[in-house]
């Protein structure tokens, strides 16, 4: 399943189609998916306490994973995921080759980060020798 929580996700078929939303569950044994706003049940609540009142709640109710794709947060377009490995760690890639999986893209970003301006390390104690020494020689 190529699908995580909290994916932004566009809904490609079904009653819902065309609507984009949050992806607030996964199972992946069943091959579903709980959208923020997709397929919305009306589920009866009892009064549990004295100063509660009876409801009646909206909850979005699961859909299969296949009738949704995931948004890349880079380009805005509903896409096919690609795998690649990056660095030994297993990655979800859009068409645009931005990374989708946000962990990992901090991640990466600081790494090209460090590795385009290394810094030179400096003893403090040599540089302070070498100072002294060529004082003294004058």
């Amino acid at each position: 399943m190529n699908v995580k929580v909290n994916d932004n996700v566009l809904v490609i078929a079904g009653k819902d189609k065309g609507v984009q939303g949050k992806v607030l569950a996964t199972s992946p044994k069943a091959n579903t998916v709980v959208v923020e706003g997709v397929r919305v049940q009306k589920k009866h609540e009892k009064a549990r306490k004295a100063n509660e009142t009876s409801k009646i709640v909206e909850v979005p109710g699961p859909i299969d994973a296949s009738n949704v794709m995931v948004v890349c947060p880079t380009c805005g377009k509903a896409t096919k995921i690609k795998h690649s490995v990056v660095d030994g760690k297993k990655v979800r890639l859009c068409a645009c080759g931005a990374v989708l999986d946000k962990a990992y893209s901090k991640k990466a970003a600081k790494v090209a980060a460090t590795e385009e301006a290394p810094k030179k390390r400096t003893r403090k104690r040599a540089a302070k020798a070498e100072t002294t020494e060529t004082t003294e020689n004058k």
